[in-house]
């Protein structure tokens, strides 16, 4: 009887994929204990930037957007409207339709999120240049097309 012989079990760290979460982690957990101090979640900053990028958005369109049920949309919605960030309004055509955009204190809690979002990427990217951070960027949106990934990060 012959016997087969498996291939030697791969190193852990020959494997991009083990390179890219290792990032990840340390980029997310940061922005994530950041955001932590406005008593913000990285669902709610990325639902504020779609509303702010698209007003009178719905929760439909938002569900979609973000690869999310209407039911999580609806959780964060609520946290975002009890925080008076974002506003509800109703569709004239059709009362069944909200529609929302952000309120005076969402506009102004935004960019400070926003800034946030910068100080950790300038924290975990600053060792790269400008040319070798536009080649990840321009690598990383060539993989996430090249398998039809829409799904926003939203945690």
């Amino acid at each position: 009887m012959e016997t087969k012989t498996l291939p030697p079990a791969s190193i852990l760290e020959s494997h991009f994929g083990y390179w890219l979460r290792l990032v990840s982690n340390h980029v997310s957990t940061e922005f994530k204990r950041a955001l932590n101090t406005r008593h913000t979640s990285v669902a709610e900053w990325v639902v504020l930037c779609q509303v702010h990028e698209r007003p009178g958005i719905t929760p439909g369109e938002l569900a979609a957007a973000l690869s999310l049920t209407r039911g999580a949309i609806s959780k964060i919605i609520d946290k975002l409207e009890a925080k008076r960030w974002i506003t509800e309004s109703t569709s004239p055509a059709d009362s069944r339709v909200r529609h929302h955009s952000l309120t005076r204190w969402g506009s102004r809690v935004l960019p400070e999120l926003q800034q946030i979002a910068d100080r950790n990427d300038h924290t975990f990217f600053h060792v790269l240049t400008e040319d070798e951070r536009v080649t990840l960027q321009r690598l990383l949106h060539k993989l996430i097309e090249s398998h039809a990934s829409q799904a926003v990060p939203v945690e």
